[in-house]
């Protein structure tokens, strides 16, 4: 009977001191539901579409408001202003990363994507200079991704123009490019350790779209070690891989979905670039309507919905809150990317978001799908080069033909945790 009695009673003290800690902890945070003790606001939010939740707790608390996944506070920021305000504007101090456990496990903190403070910069200096080094943002990084974007072609051809699920062979070409400028050589796309590696770049994908846990902490080694190293060129291939070979299935999703939409681009390219040499960077000015097909396909299908999260480097005052060092940010891109004051109608896909009057390409602010400020993605300008190369070969070699009627592709999102993917399609490569 004593042991229990004594259970109780400490299950009891925990329960009131977790409710004055967390009651404590908000009163200079921004607004937000009320948690329950331990387990904070996990019950209230849809872990299968956060976005949807966070977007409904935004109506109610503004823009910027505190939920907490477990005892601890994560500050939300909710549309364009709040996030631009965050990122951009108090760039340093939202420039930390987010703990994630899942993460802590497979990097250590070491890397660049989940690495801070002094480790962070150093290593993003160092993969900056290094992929300068091997040439992004040079002739020579183009003239890899357009000597892949032949073998793709030639991939393509292969299926004859039978039915195929695109997904595979999507995925091996973004790849090759990082394996590329790494291991300074390309592989068939058949080559076993090829294979193997793509398998891990995959199964790393899975772990971080696993459901949130406990937080723990870890020890942080040296920089530049092999581990560290080896973590970091497994940083490019995750990061270079997977979201631009999704990006790149999406794409050709929506462009059989939309067949008006990929006349029009087919149009350009003969107009261009015709049909005896390959598209270049160069042509890229040229060609408005695909430039607005892409940032929409990017715009349209919202990747990473949430981001990684980030973290504030010292206490801040941020609209007049206090968010202490250390909490987490969690920055909602779907907010900025589907904002109906900058895009009318959001949640359809209109190339005509950017473009003018006149058919001229549009820029816009509120086109985050790399992030923004100092944790920008290091290899956005690698990933745009790649979407473009790699699509407008695609259609300069092809039509593209679907299975089933235009209108009844399915191209809703299946949302894993950490992404938004394509459904499952396939489709037929006709030689031009």
């Amino acid at each position: 009977m004593v042991p229990v009695v004594a259970l109780v009673l400490g299950l009891s003290c925990l329960l009131l001191f977790s409710i004055w800690r967390q009651n404590s902890g908000r009163r200079k945070l921004p607004p937000g539901p009320t948690p329950f003790p331990i387990i904070g606001n996990i019950l209230q939010v849809d872990m299968k579409d956060i976005t949807k939740s966070l977007t409904k707790f935004s109506e109610v608390y503004g823009p910027v408001f505190t939920l907490y996944l477990g005892m601890k506070p994560t500050v939300v920021l909710h549309g364009y202003e709040a996030v631009k305000e965050a990122l951009i504007d108090h760039g340093e101090e939202f420039s930390g990363r987010g703990r994630l456990p899942w993460a802590e496990k497979a990097n250590r903190g070491l890397g660049i994507a989940f690495s801070n403070g002094h480790r962070w910069r150093e290593m993003r200096r160092f993969s900056l200079m290094t992929l300068r080094n091997f040439g992004m943002g040079k002739r020579s990084i183009e003239e890899r991704v357009q000597e892949e974007a032949c073998c793709l072609v030639e991939e393509l051809r292969k299926t004859k123009g039978s039915p195929c699920d695109p997904t595979f062979i999507l995925g091996c070409a973004p790849c090759n490019v990082i394996c590329s400028i790494v291991f300074q050589n390309r592989f068939d796309y058949k080559d076993q350790n090829f294979l193997n590696m793509m398998e891990k770049s995959r199964e790393n994908v899975k772990i971080l779209s696993s459901p949130w846990m406990q937080q723990e902490n870890h020890k942080e080694p040296s920089e530049f070690t092999n581990e560290g190293l080896t973590i970091l060129a497994s940083d490019l291939f995750g990061a270079g891989t997977e979201t631009t070979s999704t990006t790149l299935r999406y794409s050709l999703l929506l462009l059989l979905k939309h067949p008006q939409v990929t006349a029009k681009v087919k149009e350009e390219i003969d107009h261009v670039i015709g049909r005896h040499r390959s598209p270049c960077m160069q042509d890229r000015s040229q060609m408005p309507y695909t430039d607005a097909v892409l940032h929409e396909i990017q715009r349209y299908i919202d990747l990473l919905t949430m981001n990684l999260p980030h973290a504030v480097t010292h206490d801040i005052k941020f609209r007049d809150y206090i968010i202490p060092k250390g909490t987490s940010i969690l920055t909602s891109l779907t907010s900025v990317l589907h904002d109906p004051k900058e895009f009318p109608n959001p949640d359809k896909f209109d190339p005509g978001h950017f473009l003018d009057e006149s058919g001229n390409f549009k820029k816009s602010n509120y086109f985050m799908p790399f992030s923004a400020g100092k944790r920008i993605c290091a290899g956005e300008g690698l990933a745009r080069m790649e979407l473009f190369l790699f699509l407008t070969t695609i259609l300069q070699n092809f039509n593209l033909k679907p299975l089933v009627d235009p209108h009844d592709l399915d191209i809703t999102p299946v949302l894993n945790g950490l992404a938004s993917l394509p459904p499952s399609y396939q489709l037929r490569f006709i030689p031009v």
